[in-house]
């Protein structure tokens, strides 16, 4: 039996955690067909792009659909717009309300606005500056609350109660699983032939409309359509609920990919999941940090986290090749911080090294280190030198240096190099 969730303020749990009465009536193709035209005016039509990279690690053709270039920087538009178009005159009137501090603030503020319906976002009070300004620059009303998203969620729940505002979920009503499921519709047309498609897994919204409309249409053509699921490992509550046969509560633990971290599926996505998703994999952060790190360089996308987490799926081999594959980049709201820490995934791709070597107290040892890494054509990205760490002697100093490499088998150049000049070169990455 899983454990109970813990308290936590990833994106997506903070998004998802809501008490509400749940429909119980999936969409249909036909909801998802009249969604795309509902949407077709506010949305963008992201291109799809073949990478060549990716498709080696899978040994056929890799399409990356580049939803991260949509409007507001994420699908989330989508399920949002179609929800808040299809309320009644009435409950336009009174406006909306969401608690988020990600994406779904940012879909459900644009939709509004577009749609003229007064809408209120509660956002922590930690939230990022980027995502609190994007949101405001939608031109919705937003209140800081809470310290922890629980609070934040009570508050929103509050106003709503006391105000008459709708509150909108971020994944687990029909209206939103059928916006969500006019991105299946467009790889569809974009590419017709496809075998298979990826996506990322939080709440399930996006799965559960991906399922419908590409399932459903591929049927009608009378031929099928894998759609595969993806988690992060520390936040994989879909296989644990898959397997207990009903939505189950998981403890998360803290990952890069916040995006996708919900503690527990929605009734209604979770039955769609079940019946119409082929599986549902996990993967690590290490291996999306190293995702992101191909999809810059090699992509040259900008991808948040739990927007390549089917690229780290395909990299690590979880799934395998069944023909023309696509993989939905899910969004690209990478918060300028967690820039400076994708450097982790050069080190998980051990192109990031940090060295310490102990040397003799004298002159000319630092220039002759230099020299001998700058011979193996790595790059000094730090060096701190120091005669205080534990374990040196007196009559010794210890260098540490951070070094980028080109992967293992430069990394081991270099450190064959500096042991053939005598040093002996302790590392990690």
């Amino acid at each position: 039996m899983a454990e109970p969730a813990a308290a936590t303020t990833d994106e997506a749990t903070r998004d998802a955690t809501v008490v509400t009465s749940n429909p119980i009536v999936p969409p249909t193709l036909r909801d998802i067909e009249l969604a795309r035209e509902r949407v077709s005016g506010v949305i963008e039509v992201t291109p799809i792009q073949v990478s060549r990279s990716i498709s080696e690690f899978l040994g056929s053709e890799v399409l990356l659909k580049c939803e991260n270039l949509q409007r507001t920087g994420a699908y989330k538009l989508r399920g949002a717009y179609n929800r808040l178009a299809l309320l009644s005159d009435d409950e336009k009137a009174r406006g909306v309300v969401a608690a988020s501090a990600g994406n779904h603030a940012q879909g459900v503020a644009l939709a509004a606005r577009e749609l003229g319906i007064p809408a209120t976002i509660f956002m922590p009070l930690g939230v990022a500056l980027p995502k609190l300004q994007a949101t405001r620059g939608y031109g919705a009303a937003v209140e800081l609350r809470g310290h922890i998203f629980d609070e934040t969620l009570a508050a929103a729940i509050a106003f709503a109660d006391e105000t008459g505002a709708v509150f909108i979920h971020p994944f687990d009503h029909p209206d939103v699983i059928a916006g969500q499921g006019t991105l299946g519709l467009e790889i569809l047309e974009q590419v017709p032939d496809v075998d298979t498609i990826v996506v990322p897994i939080g709440g399930g919204g996006l799965a559960a409309g991906i399922a419908i409309a590409v399932k459903q249409r591929a049927a009608l053509d009378g031929r099928s359509v894998r759609v595969i699921g993806v988690q992060s490992a520390n936040a994989a509550a879909f296989p644990v609920s898959l397997a207990a046969g009903a939505p189950t509560e998981i403890r998360i633990s803290p990952t890069i990919a916040d995006g996708i971290a919900v503690a527990k599926p929605g009734a209604l996505t979770f039955d769609i999941v079940r019946d119409g998703l082929d599986d549902v994999v996990a993967v690590g952060d290490d291996d999306t940090a190293r995702a992101l790190v191909v999809l810059l360089e090699r992509a040259k996308m900008v991808v948040e986290p739990a927007g390549a987490v089917g690229v780290a799926a395909i990299m690590t081999g979880q799934i395998v090749d069944t023909g023309r594959t696509v993989v939905i980049l899910s969004g690209g709201n990478i918060d300028p911080m967690m820039m400076e820490r994708v450097s982790h995934g050069l080190a998980a791709s051990e192109r990031y090294l940090k060295l310490r070597i102990p040397l003799p107290d004298r002159p000319g040892q630092l220039a002759q280190v230099s020299r001998t890494i700058s011979d193996a054509n790595a790059n000094v990205l730090e060096v701190l030198h120091t005669r205080r760490n534990v374990g040196l002697q007196i009559t010794q100093v210890e260098l540490e240096l951070h070094l980028e490499t080109r992967g293992p088998e430069h990394t081991e150049l270099v450190l064959d190099r500096l042991r053939d000049q005598g040093f002996e070169p302790r590392w990690d990455f």
